[in-house]
C-alpha cells in the first residue's frame, strides 16, 4: 500500500537498525543451548500470535505484538533480530508483503521495543528497585503503552503516505489500540510475573539481587 517514496526509506532505516542490532547483540547469551532454544521458541510463538489477527481494511490489521515481553526477556538487540525472524516467517506465509517489510519492522518491532527499553531504563534510574515496579510498570503498563505507540506510528505512516484519509484513521483505526493495549498488558504482565517466580533466568532484564 505504501508508495516507493515511503517504502524504500523505511526499508533502508529498518536495515540500518537491524545491522546495528546484529553488531551489538549479546550473542554470548545464545551460546547457552537452553537460552538459544528459548529465543527460537519465543520467535515461533510470536509467529503464531502475529498470524492471529483481524482487520477492517488492507493494511489496517490488529494483533498482539509481544514487543515488551521480548525486550524484557532478551534485550532490545536480540528482540529486534527476533522480530525480523518473526516478520520473515509471517511474510513467507503470505500475511504481509515484502515491499512493506521495512515499514512493518519499524512500526511493529523497532518502535515498541525501543519505547519499552527506554521506559525500563528510566524506571531503573528514577524509581526504587522494587519487584512491583518491574511487574506493574516495566511489564504491564509499558506493554499497553508500547502497542499504543506502535499504533500511533502506523497511523502516522499511513496518513503521511496518503493511503487512507486522516479522519478515517483517527476514528476507525487508532482508537482500537487502546482496547488492544489491555490484552497486551494482561498477557505480558502475567507471563512476566510467572517467569519472575519460576524462571527468572528467562528474563535478561531481571535480577534477584536488584529486585
Amino acid at each position: 500500500l505504501l508508495p516507493p517514496g515511503v517504502s524504500w526509506p523505511a526499508n533502508l532505516l529498518a536495515g540500518l537498525l537491524l545491522a546495528f542490532a546484529i553488531r551489538h547483540a549479546p550473542w554470548q547469551r545464545l551460546k547457552d543451548e537452553a537460552q538459544l532454544h528459548l529465543w527460537l521458541g519465543t520467535c515461533v510463538t510470536l509467529m503464531a500470535v502475529w498470524s492471529i489477527k483481524t482487520g477492517i481494511k488492507p493494511g489496517l490489521d490488529f494483533h498482539l505484538l509481544g514487543a515488551t515481553l521480548m525486550g524484557l526477556m532478551f534485550g532490545p538487540q536480540l528482540a529486534m533480530i527476533g522480530f525480523a525472524v518473526v516478520l520473515t516467517g509471517v511474510t513467507l506465509a503470505g500475511a504481509a508483503g515484502w515491499q512493506g517489510f521495512g515499514a512493518n519492522l519499524l512500526v511493529m518491532a523497532a518502535v515498541p521495543v525501543l519505547f519499552s527499553f527506554a521506559l525500563h531504563k528510566t524506571s531503573q534510574r528514577r524509581l526504587p528497585n522494587h519487584l512491583f515496579v518491574y511487574l506493574l510498570l516495566d511489564a504491564f503498563l509499558c506493554s499497553a503503552l508500547a502497542i499504543a505507540v506502535s499504533g500511533l506510528a502506523g497511523t502516522l505512516l499511513l496518513g503521511v503516505a496518503g493511503v487512507y484519509r486522516w479522519s478515517y484513521l483517527l476514528t476507525q483505526h487508532l482508537p482500537f489500540y487502546v482496547l488492544l493495549g489491555w490484552s497486551e498488558a494482561m498477557i505480558t504482565g502475567m507471563a512476566v510475573t510467572m517467569m519472575t517466580a519460576y524462571r527468572p533466568h528467562w528474563l535478561g532484564t531481571f535480577s534477584d539481587a536488584r529486585y
